[in-house]
């Protein structure tokens, strides 16, 4: 079974993705990769262990529309990666027959912060799913994303090649936790330095 995994955080980017790929039972890269659209919104709040800054969720039911990119995996993978970022080792399947989510559902498998299985949509007959916190854009505080995070999260908008990179800097700086944080003119010069890739934070 294959399904589509939604990213809209720094598994938009290709080289963050292998490294998550890596640590999968099945390692092979997406068959394929796409933009996408998602109704609701993308915000950033808490604060990263790896990036030092805000870290982005996904709330399906605010207004909006989330830019991000889908990879096409197996259903084994996407539990895999769902896994991973639950801080958990990624050696069984998940609590939930992925089979039978369609749009608009969604499966807490824990409270922690990416936790909720959503379901989006589809894609060509296969669920679009993806992970985030099981609260709202309206119940946390929050807070800005650090620069090397930013930078890498327009990177993987640049790579899904439907947007121009000016309009991805727009896109960005207006996001919930960034906007008043970040103006357009500095994240389009983050993206300027993501030019010569990508390197995992020390």
């Amino acid at each position: 079974m294959q399904v589509w995994y939604a990213s809209y955080g720094s598994n938009m980017h290709g080289a963050r993705l292998a490294r998550y790929l890596g640590g999968c039972r099945d390692p092979r890269p997406p068959e394929r990769s796409v933009a996408v659209e998602l109704p609701g919104s993308v915000y950033f709040a808490y604060e990263s262990k790896v990036w030092t800054g805000g870290m982005a969720f996904y709330d399906p039911d605010a207004p909006g529309v989330v830019w991000g990119r889908a990879h096409l995996l197996s259903a084994g993978q996407f539990a895999d990666i769902a896994t991973q970022e639950m801080h958990r080792v990624p050696d069984a399947d998940l609590a939930v027959d992925l089979a039978t989510l369609t749009a608009g559902d969604r499966v807490a498998l824990g409270d922690g912060r990416y936790e909720t299985v959503v379901c989006a949509g589809e894609i060509e007959g296969r669920a679009l799913l993806t992970c985030t916190a099981p609260w709202a854009l309206a119940d946390v505080a929050w807070r800005k994303p650090a620069a090397r995070y930013l930078g890498l999260l327009a990177a993987g908008l640049v790579e899904a090649g439907a947007w121009e990179a000016g309009t991805i800097a727009e896109y960005l700086a207006a996001r919930p936790g960034a906007a008043g944080e970040w103006s357009v003119a500095q994240i389009a010069a983050l993206m300027e330095g993501e030019a010569d890739g990508w390197r995992a934070p020390s």
